[in-house]
């Protein structure tokens, strides 16, 4: 799941953004979008011949995502739907690397799942303590990483030792590398699950007040200045405010960084004491 293209990277980058933007979107179904993110990965590192067309560069983007909507409407939600076709859309340096973006975001949605629940933090717990496990259980290991069982025998060994004991986001994971490893072994991919879930935890949220919606060019300018300020990821929420007359009111944790004409107008008059 490493990213190395320039292209891919900056991809991603607006992949996550949109990716956001749906989990923060109001009535967004965050049980089933991680799962509906997995059925598209399997889909098209299954059709070889399908991820090389929606890779294309010199593919129209419009063509490609309205591909993915005639594969796809009714087989996963709108909004999973949408973010595949949005996807689709970018520019990726090989094809592998729109295969590992869209694994990516589904781990994503899936740490949104537990930060929803409240339950981030035993999320990345849960990762750790299981690859722990398989340190010590060898025969475990064999079973689940090794050829020997069917692809169904082993779902059934992973539910039957974790079902009621993790919660649904971890389950969700673990069976998704035992099942579908992708080259990697299953203690590395527990690890590049594990630190994609501690990504979000360590991330920053800013609430960003502005009168006027902001492009996409101008979100990720704002979020990169604000991950150089503050030394970790920040993510944006945008909340349209007419009554701040011009500029940004950005909160982050207790600070709060007032840009805004009306913010300053507040100022002014709290030093000459008329406010």
């Amino acid at each position: 799941m490493t990213i190395t293209g320039a292209v891919s990277r900056a991809s991603l980058a607006e992949a996550k953004d949109r990716l956001e933007a749906v989990i923060s979107s109001a009535g967004a179904d965050l049980d089933g979008l991680g799962g509906d993110l997995f059925a598209v990965l399997h889909l098209i590192d299954r059709e070889h011949g399908l991820r090389r067309a929606v890779s294309d560069p010199a593919r129209d983007g419009a063509d490609k995502a309205q591909l993915v909507r005639i594969l796809l409407e009714g087989k996963v939600s709108p909004a999973a739907l949408g973010l595949v076709a949005d996807v689709v859309r970018m520019r990726w340096s090989t094809p592998s690397e729109l295969s590992d973006a869209v694994e990516t975001l589904a781990v994503i949605a899936e740490s949104a799942r537990a930060e929803a629940a409240g339950r981030l933090d035993d999320l990345e717990d849960e990762l750790f303590r299981f690859s722990r496990v398989l340190e010590g259980e060898v025969e475990l290991r064999g079973a689940l990483a090794g050829p020997g069982l069917p692809a169904d025998r082993k779902a059934g060994l992973v539910e039957a030792l974790l079902d009621g004991k993790v919660q649904p986001a971890t389950l969700t994971l673990i069976t998704e590398l035992v099942l579908r490893p992708r080259g990697r072994s299953l203690e590395g991919g527990l690890a590049e699950y594990g630190r994609i879930v501690a990504q979000r935890r360590e991330r920053l949220v800013a609430l960003v007040r502005t009168p006027v919606a902001l492009t996409d060019a101008q979100r990720t300018r704002l979020a990169a200045v604000l991950a150089a300020a503050y030394g970790h990821e920040v993510h944006l929420n945008i909340e349209l405010d007419p009554t701040a007359i011009g500029g940004l009111s950005i909160e982050i944790g207790d600070e709060i960084i007032d840009g805004t004409i009306a913010g300053r107008l507040d100022d002014v008059r709290r030093r000459l004491g008329t406010g």
